[in-house]
């Protein structure tokens, strides 16, 4: 039976706007999530922040509804990080979510730039992080979440830290500026290097460990200096 070609044409409208629609769906806004950086500031590393259990959690009670919590040393950990980072929030949320949370969290604007699941890359029913996207170069950021290996798509910029739901004694954030802060000073030529050195282990622990074995070696070699100078 021969099929009437405006029949056809409607097919293959409703076909290409579909597929139009699934493809806004899927992939990130834009091919540049992020300005370009100043040239002067060429040499800063980014940190790109998780918000769901990695800066806040959200809670749904009956007798009250949903409350959003702030995750304990969250405010200093932003403050502190900023003199040494451009910072991003990146979320799988929708913007009518994270924006009033981040306006209530950073209320000394210490996150330059807010995204949002419009930035995500849908990808098997999941919407995933795409550093890639973020017009950074690769080597210089670092992508620290609660879920971060399961929502990135480089896992090698990934920063797993343990999730926050609700515990007032956590420390997590304020355990990592001492690593954070050493990377943002001393800037390696690659972090993703730097991350898979402490792979299996809790970076803000190893990262003390490490610091305080090079100091007793420091130490021995300023002992072993002093005593050939006597000799």
């Amino acid at each position: 039976i021969p099929v009437p070609a405006k029949l056809v044409e409607l097919y293959l409208d409703v076909r290409r706007l579909t597929e139009e629609q699934v493809r806004d769906y899927s992939e990130p806004s834009s091919d540049k999530l992020l300005l370009d950086l100043h040239p002067l500031e060429q040499h800063v590393f980014t940190i790109v922040l998780d918000l769901s259990e990695t800066l806040v959690y959200s809670d749904w009670k009956r007798e009250r509804g949903w409350r959003t919590f702030k995750r304990p040393g969250v405010e200093a950990f932003l403050e502190h990080l900023a003199q040494f980072f451009e910072i991003i929030v990146y979320s799988d949320q929708q913007n009518m979510y994270v924006d009033p949370i981040v306006d209530r969290l950073d209320s000394k604007q210490c996150i330059r730039y807010r995204l949002s699941r419009g930035a995500t890359k849908y990808v098997g029913g999941k919407h995933y992080r795409d550093l890639s996207a973020l017009n950074r170069d690769p080597s210089r950021i670092i992508y620290i979440s609660g879920n971060a290996l399961e929502n990135s798509l480089q896992p090698e910029n990934c920063v797993q830290i343990k999730p926050w739901k609700g515990d007032v004694e956590d420390t997590t954030l304020l355990d990592l500026i001492p690593f954070l802060e050493y990377v943002g000073m001393h800037r390696p030529a690659d972090i993703r290097t730097v991350i898979a050195s402490y792979q299996g282990h809790d970076i803000a622990k190893e990262f003390i460990e490490r610091s305080k074995e090079h100091q007793r070696r420091m130490q021995e070699q300023k002992q072993h200096s002093r005593f050939w100078r006597r000799s």
